[in-house]
């Protein structure tokens, strides 16, 4: 009775992956951090949203189409 030989797996190539991320990967979650840092260390500054009805009227559209 013959037994069977596995293959080896390929290794991985050296030195990673190598992808690169975009520049706004990295700088949309370090300024969204900082800036709800800013608000934790300092919350007096902190101010409601002025009840722009041209906001308001485009948020309630765009969750009609989502609706849909």
């Amino acid at each position: 009775m013959s037994a069977t030989t596995h293959t080896r797996p390929h290794r991985a190539a050296p030195g990673g992956v190598g992808t690169r991320l975009p520049w706004w990967a990295l700088a949309l979650p370090t300024l969204a951090f900082v800036a709800l840092l800013a608000l934790i260390l300092n919350p007096s500054d902190a101010q409601a949203a002025s009840g722009d009805p041209l906001i308001t009227d485009l948020v309630d559209r765009v969750r009609q189409l989502v609706a849909r």
